[in-house]
């Protein structure tokens, strides 16, 4: 058995014995120190990617040549790594008062962490994103031997150790931070949510609003991969849970099985978009360029509804031209019976989208959400009384939020109170059981933060060199000369950066180096801060979905029965609004909300909107009924109009489009007069 395969094997497994509780005892450690801040921030994240380093290595113990597992040496090197995690808070004040001064211990424990974190994430990713970051260490180390402007004055060993394995600029930088802190706690709200049958319910909902509809059941994939992503704003995951469901339904009624898992790979990935969640690139952006997260949210709203609309108009094309029906209407269930029987679900994700637009932190509004949905799910299933549990909840979140205004308490205060409610509901009728689906809830988010952590740690890598040589002046100088003869060219420049990366590094690490490089070209051009960072991270996602190697693809592959490449390839048809929407956002910021008035943001909208049905039609080949080649390129060429917006364009677009609307419902109905009289 291959390495790579055992691997895969190991991560797909429920967790038991001893990892169990270690992953419970990371999920309780991130939870106790985001409610309470017991300890320093730079400590928390040396924990932090212990544990992560810990986990990492006891789930994917690698093996021989021969395909012996390495299990016993595996977990040596784990409690290693978590050993060393405890030096930064043992030494914290010595290291601090001789920062930049390394003692013999310090370079010991800098340069093995530094090692651990990049072997972490070969196991868990492969070796892409490894060599990536070696690549930028390898420049920091022999970087003053490269000719002209490439080139840097030269770093020691020992600095550049202090850079990336203590401070806050390398290792244990702000994507360590976010990760520790928003990131995880989001991650359990949705293990949580999904545990309390979160998933069911979506799917119950769409099957009974679209599933009878034409090409129902991949309607059925759009809504409710894109309701999972309000949740949890993982792609991968989005694809491996709901895709089992859905991709053998679309199959079943007569779905291609690359256009199958096509739609579903990327309705999944649109869930990285899909406020109130997210992926953790969001929490990443707010951070790194110091917004609140709910700006975030505001500006990915409007791209994020678009997107979704676009799969949905696709998959409705696409069984047009296939002539596909939907489920019968019996065999679909009542929406709002759904909602009627398991409508308390709804509530702890509409307490987290309260929280965040009324201007509480994410860390607040996330350490809330969990709780409203611990004791309110939890707590069903103990008191078998949705309505005592309902008044229990209310009270006891009235009782901590009144301590928290009038007495001055953090949100300790509010936890404390809320743990008090889950402790008396675990000790009624039923309590273990539900003790022990809360467990499994925890160590379920402390495995799905795994990659995402490790990912953090790893491009800290970048950071640090990016910072400790300035090299992203260099590359921004020459984006800059681009943009100032063709915005365009410099746009279409990132955005391959961005696919380019993508191909073999997940979303996260993507956003952090194209962001720290190519973002701050763009700012320069004139486009707005959170439009330039929101570029990048709408090619990161769309990386994911273009082929060679695409990880959503590749998780569909093996649902569908099809090869990685083909469902690829339909992904990039069904996703065309990803790919066109973010110029809009460019020329014309309305779009994500930065600047204009409604009247801007409705134009755009409607202009959005009608270039994406155009898309649509000029890409699947059918609307009314099937396209001709002059009608599709008269349809791209009026999407393609309708996008650039420059002067004249818009017109032109318009009066295109208004041709082929006309011509094409004019043949259609001459189609129509032809059949009937046949």
């Amino acid at each position: 058995m291959s390495d790579s395969k055992l691997e895969n094997e190991t991560s797909l497994r429920p967790l038991v014995g001893t990892v169990f509780w270690i992953a419970i005892a990371f999920s309780t450690f991130q939870i106790v120190t985001a409610a309470f801040s017991p300890i320093s921030s730079t400590v928390v994240r040396a924990l932090h990617v212990g544990f992560l380093l810990l986990m990492t290595f006891a789930l994917y113990p690698g093996a021989t040549p021969g395909g012996k597992p390495l299990v016993k040496l595996s977990w040596a090197i784990g409690l290693a790594a978590f050993a060393l995690a405890f030096y930064h808070w043992i030494f914290e004040a010595e290291l601090i008062q001789r920062s930049g001064e390394l003692t013999r211990a310090d370079m010991v424990v800098g340069v093995a962490t530094v090692v651990l974190v990049f072997e972490a994430a070969r196991r868990i990713m492969g070796a892409a994103l490894p060599i990536i970051c070696l690549s930028f260490l390898l420049y920091a180390l022999f970087g003053n031997y490269l000719p002209g402007s490439l080139g840097h004055r030269g770093y020691g060993f020992d600095q550049v150790v202090n850079q990336l394995g203590f401070g806050t600029e390398g290792i244990y930088g702000t994507p360590t931070y976010v990760s520790s802190t928003y990131i995880f706690l989001f991650i359990l709200f949705g293990s949580f949510l999904e545990q309390a049958g979160m998933i069911r319910l979506f799917t119950d909902f769409a099957l009974g609003t679209v599933g009878h509809t034409k090409g129902g059941p991949a309607k059925v994939a759009v809504i409710s991969s894109g309701l999972m992503g309000t949740i949890n704003g993982s792609g991968v995951a989005n694809v491996v849970t709901t895709g089992q469901f859905t991709i053998p339904l679309m199959k079943k009624f007569g779905y291609r099985p690359a256009f199958a898992g096509g739609v579903e790979a990327t309705a999944s990935m649109g869930g990285q978009i899909m406020p109130p969640v997210m992926g953790a690139v969001a929490f990443i952006m707010a951070e790194t360029i110091n917004v609140p997260y709910v700006e975030i949210c505001k500006a990915a709203a409007i791209p994020a509804i678009l997107y979704f609309i676009t799969a949905f108009w696709m998959v409705h094309l696409e069984a047009g031209r296939a002539n596909l029906i939907g489920l019968p209407k019996d065999q679909c269930p009542n929406p709002w019976t759904a909602i009627k029987a398991q409508w308390y679900l709804l509530l702890p994700l509409i307490g987290l989208v309260y929280l965040l637009f009324a201007g509480y932190t994410p860390l607040f509004s996330g350490m809330v959400g969990l709780a409203l949905t611990c004791v309110l799910i939890f707590g069903v299933n103990v008191s078998r009384s949705i309505k005592v549990t309902v008044i229990r909840l209310l009270f006891w979140v009235a009782l901590g939020l009144a301590c928290s205004a009038f007495f001055k308490f953090g949100i300790g205060a509010v936890m404390a109170l809320i743990a008090l409610l889950v402790a008396v509901n675990f000790g009624l009728k039923g309590g273990p059981a539900t003790l022990k689906l809360a467990l499994g809830a925890l160590a379920d988010g402390a495995k799905h933060a795994l990659p995402v952590g490790v990912a953090c740690a790893l491009v800290g890598v970048i950071i640090g060199v990016i910072t400790l040589t300035g090299i992203a002046t260099t590359f921004a100088g020459f984006v800059i000369d681009l943009g100032r003869q063709s915005l365009f060219l410099s746009l279409f420049l990132t955005m391959l950066v961005c696919l380019i990366l993508g191909m073999g590094i997940p979303t996260i690490p993507n956003y952090i180096i194209t962001s720290s490089i190519a973002a701050p070209a763009l700012l320069e051009l004139g486009v707005p801060l959170i439009v330039s960072h929101m570029f990048v991270f709408y090619f990161g996602i769309m990386a994911d979905l273009t082929p060679p190697v695409a990880l959503a693809a590749f998780a569909a592959a093996p649902i569908a029965k099809e090869s990685a490449m083909k469902i690829g390839m339909q992904a990039m048809r069904i996703a065309i609004a990803g790919f066109v929407v973010p110029y809009m956002a460019v020329y014309a910021p309305a779009l994500m909300l930065q600047g204009g008035t409604w009247v801007d943001t409705s134009y755009v909208v409607f202009k959005a909107l009608l270039a994406i049905g155009l898309w649509g039609a000029a890409a699947i080949g059918y609307w009314l009924k099937p396209l001709g080649w002059f009608e599709r390129a008269l349809a791209m060429v009026a999407a393609f109009m309708l996008v650039v917006a420059l002067p004249v364009t818009d017109e032109i677009g318009f009066a295109l489009a208004a041709v082929f609307v006309a011509f094409h419902v004019f043949r259609a109905r001459k189609l129509r007069k032809e059949q009937a009289a046949a």
